[in-house]
Formats: C-alpha cells, structure tokens, sequence
C-alpha cells in the first residue's frame, strides 16, 4: 500500500533532520517565523494548521494530511491523467513531494490550493512524457455513472441494447472531446466544473491570471460545444 512507502518517507526524513551532525533547517516554532508571515485568511484552514504542525515536527500530522487529502488528489489525478495512468504511483509521489517541500512551506493560500499545485505540476510533466494524447485522456470526466465524478450520461429510463449504445457512443464522443483540449483548457475545466475552485484559486494552481483562466475555461466549453455538435450531425446524417 503507497501509504506505507509514504510514512516510511516522512519518518525517515524527519530522523534525517533530528540526526547527529546534521543540520536541519528548522520549521517555525508558534508564534514566529511561518505562523507570523501567514495570513489570516488561511488561519483556519485544517489544512494550512495540519502542515504547519509537520512543519515544526510533528509526524502525526502527516498521517492526517495524507488521510484527509489523498482522495481529492486521486480522483484529481485520475481526471487529469485518465483511468490507465499509475493513479496510486502518482498519489504517493504527490505527497512525496509534499514531505520534500517540508521545511520551505509557507502559508500563502490554503493547503488544498498549494497541494493542487503539486498535482498539476506533477500532471503537466506526465502528459508532456506520454508519446500520443490518447494516453491522455481524461475518462473520468465522462465515465459511466458507476464510477460517476465526471460527466453523467446515463438515461435512467433506457432499457434496450440500441439505446444503451447509443449512449456509449455519446460518452466516447465526450472523452474524446476532451482529450482533444489544449492542457491549460482541460485542467483549468477540470478544476473549474469538477473541483468547483473560483477562478482566482484556479490561477494560482496553475499559474495564470484570473481572466485568463475564465478564458479557458470559456474555450473549453466552446470547444466541446462544436466538437459534440459535429458529432451529432454525423449521427444524424
């Protein structure tokens, strides 16, 4: 289980840190360094208080990270990158990263914002590596309502094969139509609809302006408008 390999990683940095003749950067202590420069809009959040506890030692925390978040970055990831990506290799090197960046973390947003980040980043390197954009593909964000936290295309009330057929058609055309979108269009769509983020955080996880991300977003819904229209008209003709 990658919550083990996990856990054996944060320890064994955490000793690394603690160990004799090693100098380690020290987190800040309440009341100073880190906790001083946060802003208070972000006081609240678990996330923020869970990682700034790890910050100053406390390894527990990031047990309670990891079982807090490692859902949001799977089913993340899992629209980012598609359903026959390492979704479990990609979780555990996300918080991998988190227990590198572990004495550098600072409080400037909420913890989700800055943990987004690192997937999106981590995802962005991934779908640059993959050969063909097929690979690509985002099926969660038109997969059948089983597994339903993408699109949803079933018609309760189908009951014959030609019907159901047809609906598959209409999710295949879906994911094909997003896989065709520029990254930036896709992952902003994914963060937007799915994650439900306002723009301004939608920015800041992956490093644009906030009109620029309502731009995107905009695109990407005309995108997929005209590519699922012209699927509509082949199927009429």
């Amino acid at each position: 289980m990658f919550y083990r390999g996990l856990r054996r990683a944060a320890g064994s940095r955490g000793q690394a840190a603690k160990s004799p003749g090693k100098t380690a950067t020290p987190g800040p202590s309440p009341g100073s360094g880190g906790v001083q420069h946060m802003k208070s809009d972000f006081q609240a959040d678990p996330g923020v208080r869970l990682m700034l506890a790890y910050q100053e030692g406390d390894e527990t925390a990031f047990d309670e990270l990891v079982q807090r978040y490692s859902g949001q970055v799977f089913a993340l990831l899992t629209r980012f990158l598609g359903r026959r990506s390492d979704r479990e290799d990609f979780v555990q090197e996300v918080f991998l990263r988190v227990v590198r960046a572990r004495e550098r973390y600072t409080a400037t947003a909420r913890f989700s914002t800055w943990l987004y980040r690192i997937v999106f980043n981590l995802s962005v390197n991934e779908t640059q590596r993959r050969a063909g954009k097929d690979q690509v593909a985002m099926s969660t964000l038109a997969k059948d309502h089983e597994d339903s936290g993408g699109l949803d295309f079933e018609d309760e009330n189908a009951e014959s094969p030609s019907e159901n057929l047809e609906r598959l058609d209409v999710v295949a055309a879906v994911q094909a139509a997003i896989a065709a979108l520029p990254e930036s269009q896709r992952m902003a769509l994914v963060l937007a609809k799915y994650e439900e983020l306002p723009y301004e955080e939608i920015g800041r996880v992956i490093g644009s302006s906030e009109k620029a991300v309502k731009s995107m977003v905009h695109r990407a819904r005309e995108n997929l408008r005209a590519s699922l229209a012209a699927f509509m008209e082949e199927e009429q003709a």
